[in-house]
């Protein structure tokens, strides 16, 4: 059974819903979600999980009572604080897949980083206002032809400066993506634990709420 770890910043992205519903659905063994914040009235559109009596509650711990009304026999671990560089570490450890999707291109970095030293797979996704993307990354595996793949580095060489890329509360983002988006990422991640069909290994799937089209660049 998977353990995983969900890093969680759903008051911006709101990925995290879809990703703790599916997962636990999937009886995963032991979930870890890290969310430091509470849960506001803006949330409710696209956190579906929440509810107005979560309101002002932390998101992580509101999220753990859903997971267990779901599935009795999960272990779900909430850690109601902000992951860093001083703490990423010690709270990614002991889990066999994480599972990102905070808007914070420092966190990406971070997990990323440790997710490759501890050679552990990461799935990776990121939202805007109309579009979402997602990748996988195990860079401590190798290709068919002997060669590593892909580090986030590959994909993301710098971080965007901060008015290029800002966060979701500022510009808006449609109220469905993040289920969309999300649930496709929970499709990596159990892809990944049950050995069906191709992880996103090398590529970037990226979905048009505006087309309801799907494209899929590599990288390299």
């Amino acid at each position: 059974m998977l353990e995983a770890a969900l890093v969680a910043s759903a008051v911006r992205a709101g990925v995290a819903v879809p990703l703790i519903a599916n997962l636990a659905g999937a009886r995963v063994r032991r979930l870890t979600i890290i969310d430091p914040d509470p849960v506001s009235l803006s949330h409710l559109s696209r956190q579906v999980i929440y509810a107005e009596t979560d309101l002002d509650r932390p998101k992580a711990e509101s999220a753990a009572r859903f997971v267990e009304a779901l599935n009795a026999e999960i272990v779900v671990q909430p850690l109601v604080q902000a992951l860093d560089d001083g703490n990423a570490a010690q709270l990614l450890s002991g889990v066999d897949l994480v599972v990102e999707g905070t808007d914070s291109f420092a966190v990406k970095r971070r997990v990323a980083a440790i997710c490759r030293e501890t050679e552990r797979p990461l799935v990776m996704g990121a939202l805007g206002p109309f579009d979402g993307s997602l990748t996988v990354l195990a860079p401590f595996l190798a290709r068919k032809n002997g060669g590593a793949y892909p580090r986030f580095e590959a994909l993301y060489p710098r971080d965007p400066r901060p008015e290029d890329s800002p966060p979701c509360e500022q510009v808006g983002v449609l109220s469905v993506l993040p289920g969309i988006v999300g649930t496709m990422m929970a499709n990596e991640a159990i892809k990944w634990v049950a050995g069906y069909g191709d992880p996103l290994l090398g590529k970037l799937l990226i979905y048009s709420a505006r087309t309801g089209e799907s494209r899929v660049m590599t990288y390299r």
